[in-house]
């Protein structure tokens, strides 16, 4: 695989409408499965009706089973168990459960190989890691349950790709092991596409809000992230720096997720939190419950 990378990444992020034409002519992204089109319609009523939905999760055995143990995770604290599916939706609410439901959903669509269970598991814990970030930060706009959406959906792009390119795993491999260039210019070295760019398109197509999708698409583009013209919302920005600490803590309490990420991407994120080199520390400290938590 070449090095020589060229890095003329421009402050503008690409409207996600145009990415279709580039993506989706190699690739085959996974549509959204008609269960999950059917909770979603149902859960975009005015006046959802709550019994249907529950019926439709409790027809899939797996779904169920995940929401139930989703909900009953130490992330959402809850001081009892939660033992039905209407309980779950009550107690989650209509949007948080929605975004649950995509998650397991997208986890179920693949085969399940120890490679894929390790990719899941990281996703997970970084996904409850953000919520706990979005929390604790009180930042204008970061809620909570976007910030734990973005953290199962930031990489579903890398699922697809291993999928597609039986080689994947190496190209993986260099670009999380590469501290100089962009880990999804290393993947445009060999690759026609990026797993962000995938990921962000399957997002779009599994219902998820805009904001989102535009984070996923840009979570490694450090230009975009730093410059003050960039027409990326400050929104967009602070979810991909939430999910970038959030990996960030899950590599220095367990050890898991290896990247280069954090030593070229965390300055601009704390500053986009917020946040001091110095209140690293505590947040390790704070956090390591959480890393450290089995779903």
């Amino acid at each position: 695989m070449s090095e020589n990378i060229s890095m003329t990444a421009t402050p503008e992020p690409p409207a996600i409408d145009t990415l279709f034409e580039q993506s989706m002519r190699d690739i085959e992204i996974p549509p959204c499965p008609d269960i999950l089109n059917n909770i979603m319609e149902e859960a975009r009523k005015s006046e959802p009706d709550f019994n249907r939905l529950a019926s439709l999760i409790k027809a899939d055995v797996s779904l169920s089973a995940g929401l139930i143990k989703t909900v009953n995770s130490p992330y959402f604290g809850m001081r009892r168990r939660v033992g039905t599916i209407h309980d779950a939706l009550i107690v989650l609410g209509l949007d948080v459960s929605k975004r649950a439901i995509a998650g397991i959903v997208l986890r179920d669509i693949f085969p399940v190989t120890p490679a894929m269970e390790r990719f899941w598991d990281a996703s997970a814990r970084i996904a409850r890691i953000s919520g706990w970030l979005a929390q604790k930060l009180q930042l204008p706009g970061l809620l909570p349950e976007d910030a734990y959406t973005l953290g199962l959906f930031r990489d579903c792009g890398i699922p697809v790709l291993l999928l597609r390119f039986p080689d994947y795993d190496k190209v993986l491999g260099i670009a999380n092991s590469n501290a100089q260039h962009s880990f999804t210019s290393v993947e445009e070295t060999v690759l026609p596409t990026n797993h962000a760019m995938v990921g962000c398109i399957l997002a779009q197509s599994w219902w998820l809000p805009e904001e989102l999708c535009l984070a996923i698409r840009n979570h490694h583009d450090l230009p975009i992230l730093q410059s003050a013209e960039s027409r990326l919302p400050m929104l967009s920005r602070r979810l991909i720096a939430t999910a970038q600490l959030a990996e960030h803590i899950l590599q220095h309490e367990c050890a898991l997720s290896s990247t280069q990420e954090w030593p070229k991407l965390g300055a601009t994120c704390l500053r986009l939190l917020n946040l001091q080199e110095e209140d690293l520390e505590q947040l390790y400290a704070e956090g390591r419950p959480i890393a450290e938590a089995t779903e």
